[in-house]
């Protein structure tokens, strides 16, 4: 029992030797700055998954009612 603690400590001890932190970063980028091309907008996706909610939402709706008659 001592040699597979023994063992997993060594590890450790290893694994924290050879672990770096990261620099320092730059903050991101100034205040009042244009955005990059690369950023993402987040209400595309957003809205696409709305309107999808919405359309399942009114297909299950219109299931219900024929089912019912």
């Amino acid at each position: 029992m001592f040699k597979p603690f023994l063992l997993c400590a060594a590890l450790l001890v290893a694994a924290g030797t050879v672990a770096q932190a990261q620099g320092p970063s730059t903050g991101g980028p100034a205040p009042g700055t244009p955005p990059a091309a690369t950023d993402v907008p987040l209400d595309g996706g957003a809205s696409l998954l709305l309107a999808s909610g919405l359309v399942f939402g009114l297909k299950k709706l219109r299931q219900r009612r024929q089912v019912a008659r």
